[in-house]
C-alpha cells in the first residue's frame, strides 16, 4: 500500500509538470517554437551527434531572439523570466558564433547544454505559482 501511495504522488507530480509546461507552450507560442529547435538539436548532441546543432545554430539564435520580441503573456512578464530570456538570447548568440568559428565539439556540447538548462529555467519559472 505504501508503494502505491508513493507511485500516485510521483504520478501526480509528473502530470502536474506536464500540464504546466503544456499550458506555457499554449500561452506563449514563441516558447513552443524554441522548444522544437531545442529538442531537435540538444538530444542528438547529448548522444554525440552535433550535425543538427551545427546546421541549426542560426535558427536557435533567431528563435531565442524572437522569444524576447514575442507577445509575452502578462503572467510570464516577470523580471526573473525576462532576465532568463535575455540570457537565452546571449547564450544562443555565443553558441552560433562558436559553431561558425568551428569551435571544439566539447565546447559546443557544453554551450548547448547550458542553453538547454536556461530554456528549462524559463519553462520552470513560467510554471511557478504567482504571488
Amino acid at each position: 500500500m505504501k508503494h502505491l501511495k508513493v507511485f500516485l504522488v510521483l504520478a501526480l507530480i509528473v502530470i502536474t509538470n506536464s500540464v504546466s509546461a503544456q499550458s506555457t507552450f499554449d500561452k506563449w507560442p514563441a516558447v513552443k517554437e524554441l522548444h522544437g529547435v531545442m529538442s531537435e538539436t540538444f538530444h542528438p548532441a547529448e548522444e554525440g551527434n552535433l550535425a543538427p546543432i551545427k546546421a541549426r545554430s542560426e535558427e536557435m539564435m533567431t528563435k531565442s531572439a524572437q522569444l524576447l520580441k514575442s507577445d509575452i503573456p502578462a503572467e510570464f512578464r516577470t523580471s526573473a523570466i525576462l532576465a532568463s530570456a535575455e540570457r537565452m538570447q546571449m547564450k544562443s548568440k555565443a553558441l552560433h558564433k562558436l559553431v561558425k568559428s568551428n569551435g571544439a565539439d566539447a565546447e559546443i556540447v557544453k554551450s548547448i547544454t547550458d542553453l538547454h538548462d536556461t530554456f528549462h529555467e524559463i519553462v520552470g519559472l513560467c510554471s511557478e505559482p504567482k504571488q
